[in-house]
């Protein structure tokens, strides 16, 4: 078995900063930076370019809802050439910064309620997956495992990864529970890590009504803006070797 760990960094701004960085990056494989609208700026995001250069993790962009006070967590009511526009928009703006370092981009993920919207309404995916292969075709998709992102992706010719949570729960369609429910999140590393390692095995994860839904897991996301991010991506990290499972970049 193999599978990306991948974790949603570089989201600190200006003087406030958000998340390890420096501590998570050498223990993912691809990392997904902010690109300004949801967190971020031009020098957070050169920094963390700089960071998964010199210990070769992956690169992609991670684009959101133009929601700084929200965090990009908040659902907007965009349209179709909207998401398009800002999708291509924040993809540029990492490539730009990643080529001043002399790296390239490896994938797409959108961020937050642009990412949840994106898996339950086809024509939104279809404008992120559109603007994706248009600025390029090389880069990989990342979205919901089975959502409306991942069917959009592969309708536009573009190679996907579909993503899985480590520390969000389910819902019985396979979407996640949503934030503003108190089970929305694990805050056990090692029931998080479990829960991982039967994805990979089983292709099944535990919703929160107690049913089984089937799952496919081609990259993890751990998230990196949580006082126990650390401990989690360690935990899950260790776990998955100690499985078997090796860890390698979608793009590898």
């Amino acid at each position: 078995m193999r599978v990306d760990l991948n974790c949603d960094l570089g989201e600190s701004f200006g003087v406030y900063t958000i998340g390890q960085d420096e501590a998570v990056i050498p223990l993912v494989t691809s990392v997904n930076i902010a690109c300004g609208f949801h967190a971020g700026d031009p020098q957070v995001m050169l920094k963390t370019v700089k960071l998964a250069k010199a210990h070769g993790t992956a690169i992609g962009a991670h684009p959101g809802l133009p929601d700084l006070v929200g965090f990009g967590r908040r659902d907007m009511r965009i349209t179709p050439e909207e998401a398009y526009a800002l999708t291509a928009y924040q993809i540029g703006a990492l490539a730009a910064i990643a080529a001043t370092v002399g790296v390239c981009l490896q994938h797409v993920k959108p961020h937050g309620a642009l990412y949840n919207m994106a898996a339950r309404d086809a024509v939104l995916a279809e404008a992120i997956a559109t603007a994706v292969r248009d600025v390029d075709r090389n880069l990989i998709l990342f979205g919901l495992a089975g959502s409306e992102l991942v069917k959009a992706g592969e309708r536009a010719g573009l190679r996907v990864a579909q993503e899985v949570f480590a520390d969000r729960t389910y819902q019985a369609d396979g979407t996640l529970t949503p934030r503003s429910r108190t089970d929305a999140m694990l805050h056990d590393a090692q029931e998080a890590a479990e829960r991982v390692i039967r994805m990979l095995r089983e292709g099944v994860v535990r919703a929160t009504d107690g049913t089984d839904v089937p799952i496919q897991a081609d990259t993890v996301c751990v998230h990196g803006d949580g006082p126990k991010a650390l401990a989690f991506v360690k935990e899950i990290r260790e776990r998955l070797q100690s499985s078997g499972v090796e860890l390698r970049a979608v793009g590898e």
